[in-house]
């Protein structure tokens, strides 16, 4: 696996599993990244409150069997600790509405366990960017349920530019930053100063409110080709 660009700042980790080879696996995957570092681990949710406050990681992946009844009030509990962090649960299957409740009990992803291991060197950087990590298809399935985005916004179709409702296509999608600069042919960079603009045109704050109120809106998106 190719390392990150060297960077001084490291995302600190925090692994919650109660398979122990799977947690051994996950630290050495994560350990080959330069800007990662898997700072502790914990078989039991009621370890995290003290582990979170000691070892203050941005990223907790948490087994999605081991969150027990009750995800808003553990989630609570944990951003009380350290209000940086930001959970992504691993599952090794996903029940039809369960990405969905853990999403909206205040995790920042989800992520399967069957998932090529490069992809959680991938959802740890970008949950820790504020972004949020969804399995493909899962943000229509958030849209059915949740109607709380751009309920303030202006009009979009009368300041939105083609591009940036290019963008917003591309992330209805599922797509990150790089897949949508490399398929619309820009950076990066470019591609998260639109989104600033575009945050800032229809009055949300982030890409899943964004995605929310493109779907609630029936925004007429701009073809990707």
């Amino acid at each position: 696996m190719a390392k990150a660009s060297t960077s001084k700042i490291k995302i600190r980790i925090l692994i919650a599993d109660r398979e122990g080879v799977f947690r051994l696996g996950l630290k050495k995957v994560l350990g080959l990244e330069d800007d990662l570092r898997v700072v502790a681990q914990a078989d039991d949710v009621s370890q995290l409150p003290g582990l979170t406050e000691k070892f203050r990681p941005e990223v907790i992946f948490v087994q999605a069997e081991i969150v027990g009844e009750e995800p808003e009030r553990l989630f609570s509990r944990v951003k009380q600790a350290y209000s940086r962090a930001k959970i992504i649960i691993t599952a090794s299957t996903l029940a039809e509405g369960e990405a969905v409740r853990f999403v909206k009990a205040g995790a920042a992803g989800v992520i399967l366990k069957s998932v090529n291991p490069a992809m959680f060197v991938k959802s740890a950087r970008k949950i820790s960017e504020n972004e949020l990590w969804l399995p493909k298809g899962q943000f229509a399935e958030l849209a059915k349920t949740t109607d709380h985005a751009g309920k303030n916004a202006v009009r979009p179709a009368e300041t939105l530019t083609r591009r940036e409702k290019s963008i917003i296509s591309c992330l209805v999608q599922g797509l990150r930053n790089r897949e949508i600069g490399k398929q619309l042919n820009i950076t990066e960079q470019t591609v998260k100063n639109h989104l600033r603009s575009i945050y800032d045109k229809v009055g949300v704050s982030d890409r899943l409110e964004l995605a929310l109120y493109a779907i609630h809106q029936h925004l007429e998106l701009s073809s990707t080709s």
